[in-house]
């Protein structure tokens, strides 16, 4: 994955939630197999925070978030809400075999610089985007280098 190889980097996965918001760095709770967090530090994140929020209150608690993070070389973002609030200088989507996506998921790709895809390249990919497919991860990695550098 991304990460194993850009040691010095964090990651936020937000979750919408109905009611509170929170902000969970418990290696404990975020080590849950089968959870995003877990996939997120597995891949090599130096620290990862778990938000949880209604849309709400994103405005309010992201950039709690961030500034936690503030002192690594970089952060990655899971979750197609938090992109909206962050104005993040590169939007990566990536996309399975699904063939439908969820509203918020098409507005993300509609804004896309990178995307990662599967099989066809999803219906909506800006004509700008860079491109790649999922057995590409080197050149992926390649171009993301570039960028950072």
């Amino acid at each position: 994955m991304i990460l194993k190889r850009l040691k010095g980097w964090g990651a936020i996965k937000y979750t919408k939630t109905s009611l509170y918001c929170s902000i969970t760095d418990d290696r404990e709770i975020l080590s849950e197999e089968g959870k995003d967090t877990k996939r997120l530090l597995d891949a090599g994140a130096e620290r990862v925070l778990w938000v949880q929020s209604p849309a709400s209150g994103l405005e309010e608690i992201l950039p709690i978030a961030v500034g936690r993070l503030s002192d690594l070389k970089g952060i990655l973002v899971e979750g197609n809400s938090a992109i909206e609030f962050l104005k993040p200088d590169v939007v990566i989507f990536i996309s399975g075999t699904k063939e439908r996506f969820k509203k918020s998921a098409e507005k993300i790709l509609s804004i896309a610089d990178v995307v990662i895809f599967e099989k066809d390249l999803p219906q909506g990919t800006p004509e700008g985007a860079k491109k790649f497919r999922s057995d590409d991860m080197e050149g992926f990695l390649n171009f993301i280098k570039g960028l950072i550098k």
